[in-house]
């Protein structure tokens, strides 16, 4: 009779128990629902503040709504759309700090290849000056091949591609910028080491061939005549129909000179990543 009473309280207690199981859980869908909905009024009003080109305005919209309903769903897209909204505004920093905050929140998201994209294409607008903006180009350069190895399949990695190449340009015109300074004041061996690391590094850039003539010249003026004609064998082979190639058989001649003039500095004229911009932009 005991072991009756003892069995029956059993069934009934987990009766009991599930039902209430049942109840709070219906409870919480309804309150995960009502969130959801509260959420997406208050993520609605940082998308209009974005459709009216108020870039400022809606990141704050965006990241109120992220901090009010932190345990929404649409929590990580509301953090995600305040980095995007400071990017439109063309506040970086700001931009930098929502997505390094992203990262550290929402570290397994499923829009994590958006975050870095958006990530690197920051830090490569940053970019102004190929001569002095070097932090931004390195950053960029780093996340845009982060991105190609980590998320190859998405659309991001073929504009990672894209903007790596011009980026590849920007690099390659620093080490010009060096090895040209180095030629004109005629130091040999300097100016030798940048124009190869420009021929090794960056061999697709628009700067191969005049690299590769300039070692002509270099090697010829200092007496080095089969490295010369090594380099001049490369332009040839490479770059038969360049203007550069044909300055490389006027090298050979006992009576050349190379150029010592140099055109005064165009106040107007663009940065090579302002020629890039605009072609493409």
């Amino acid at each position: 009779m005991y072991m009756r009473l003892l069995t029956l309280f059993l069934v009934v207690f987990f009766i009991i128990l599930t039902s209430c199981a049942k109840e709070k859980s219906s409870v919480e869908i309804i309150q995960d629902k009502e969130i959801d909905l509260q959420m997406i009024d208050a993520y609605q009003e940082g998308i209009k503040a974005l459709e009216e080109q108020d870039g400022l305005t809606a990141a704050k919209k965006f990241s109120e709504a992220e901090l009010l309903f932190p345990q929404s769903k649409w929590a990580p897209r509301a953090s995600l759309m305040a980095a995007y909204s400071y990017y439109s505004n063309e506040y970086y920093s700001d931009t930098l700090y929502e997505l390094e905050r992203f990262f550290k929140t929402y570290p397994n998201h499923p829009r994590t290849d958006y975050a870095y994209y958006l990530l690197a294409i920051t830090h490569y607008d940053k970019i102004v000056d190929e001569t002095k903006d070097l932090d931004s180009i390195i950053k960029s350069k780093k996340y845009f091949e982060f991105l190609i190895k980590n998320y190859p399949n998405t659309d991001y990695a073929i504009d990672s591609k894209f903007k790596l190449e011009l980026i590849n340009e920007i690099l390659a015109s620093k080490e010009m910028y060096l090895a040209r300074y180095y030629f004109d004041k005629e130091k040999w061996i300097p100016a030798i080491n940048r124009f190869k690391l420009v021929v090794q590094n960056y061999n697709d850039s628009i700067f191969i061939e005049e690299a590769l003539h300039r070692l002509v010249e270099i090697h010829y003026k200092i007496g080095l005549e089969e490295e010369a004609r090594k380099y001049a064998y490369l332009l040839g082979y490479n770059y038969q129909s360049s203007e550069w190639y044909e300055k490389t058989f006027k090298v050979f001649n006992k009576n050349y000179k190379h150029s010592e003039k140099r055109l005064k500095k165009d106040k107007n004229k663009k940065t090579l990543i302002e020629k890039i911009k605009s072609k493409i932009f």
